[in-house]
């Protein structure tokens, strides 16, 4: 066998395929039930996936606009995808992301005489230290006090819900506006556009951090031990490690990840604070990260299928009378299949060790 055909076989080798092919599987069964409801509607689901994709992709207009919805999805998917690494269940990425929101704003309308760049950096870390904050909670009780994080986090998404109703209708409400929303943010503080679009440059942040991410876990001893804390910490302890310090660390960089994409958010989309700005935002992350199967550059291309069904979702509904709806069915069966497919082989290898057992016996 010659040496190029050694090398390439040994990077297949390398290559997680079942990554790669568990959520194409989910997502193409996913279509499938969600083309069954469809053509129970008296609609031709290929018509209807058709003008999906006419809204979403087959144009500059559509496809910028799934782009802008795929960033605070990628984001924070990658928010979340950061603590699931050490086993941490960040549900609370959507009240980081409120939190981050809130920062964004209080530095973003205010310096207006700061270069632009040194500006949004301003804005982002101190949306990302607010986010980070805001997790410091559920990590430091989850690590040290041994508090499920899940129903902290979740309890903690309402506070920060409501501490925004409250400043965005308080101290930061726009003077003699009806709607409760801030001022709008200083000139600096926003986010160029791209290529004459609604895309920002929130687009670059994304896929570099991603990228950051995949090496980051694959290639450094902190990324190693963090996977390590997730699936024995105990042997990480006999090694010296400061296992509880490194969770809680663990849930405040996602934090300031979910805090940072709040930033963008505002920065890129809105130009100001808006009351429920982002419904929702934290709990798609989560199916973005399980699509992605937790991986970084996945998060990318989960995130670009979310986008893609909430932007062409309109475009299909006007076209067939398909409701909007119709494409959170699609992503909760499509994340089902995924885990299903995940556990599969596990349930059908406990059944053939029963029936051998059985066999046997």
């Amino acid at each position: 066998m010659g040496e190029d055909n050694k090398k390439s076989l040994g990077f297949a080798s390398r290559i997680n395929w079942s990554g790669i092919v568990t959520p194409l599987i989910g997502i193409a069964l996913g279509l499938s039930v969600g083309a069954i409801f469809i053509w129970s509607q008296g609609v031709n689901p290929l018509h209807a996936y058709y003008y999906l994709l006419e809204g979403s992709l087959l144009s500059w207009a559509s496809l910028s606009g799934t782009l802008v919805k795929t960033v605070p999805l990628a984001l924070t998917g990658l928010a979340v995808l950061y603590s699931y690494k050490s086993e941490i269940f960040n549900i609370g990425a959507e009240g980081q992301v409120y939190m981050g929101a809130i920062g964004a704003t209080i530095i973003g309308i205010n310096f207006p005489n700061v270069p632009a760049p040194l500006h949004i950096l301003m804005v982002l870390v101190f949306a990302g230290i607010l986010g980070g904050a805001f997790a410091f909670i559920p990590g430091y009780l989850k690590a040290y006090k041994g508090i499920n994080e899940i129903v902290v986090t979740m309890l903690m998404n309402y506070i920060a819900l409501y501490f925004l109703s409250m400043i965005v209708q308080g101290p930061l409400k726009e003077p003699d506006s009806f709607f409760p929303r801030s001022v709008p943010l200083v000139d600096t503080a926003v986010l160029p556009k791209l290529f004459g679009s609604h895309l920002h440059i929130g687009i670059v942040f994304a896929v570099v951090l991603a990228i950051f991410l995949s090496w980051f876990f694959r290639r450094t001893t902190t990324g190693f031990k963090m996977i390590a804390a997730g699936h024995n910490p105990n042997a990480l302890h006999y090694a010296g490690v400061n296992v509880k310090m490194l969770l809680t660390k663990v849930m405040v960089v996602s934090g300031f990840i979910a805090g940072a994409a709040g930033a963008v958010e505002i920065m890129g989309v809105h130009g100001r604070l808006i009351e429920n700005f982002s419904i929702g935002l934290g709990y798609d992350a989560i199916a973005v990260a399980l699509l992605a199967n937790l991986s970084p550059l996945g998060v990318l291309l989960s995130a670009l299928f979310f986008g893609a069904l909430k932007t062409g979702a309109n475009s299909m509904q006007i076209s067939t009378g398909i409701p909007v709806s119709f494409v959170y069915m699609v992503q909760a069966m499509v994340i089902l299949f995924v885990v299903a497919s995940k556990e599969m082989p596990r349930i059908i290898a406990i059944y053939n060790k029963r029936r051998r057992v059985k066999k046997n016996g």
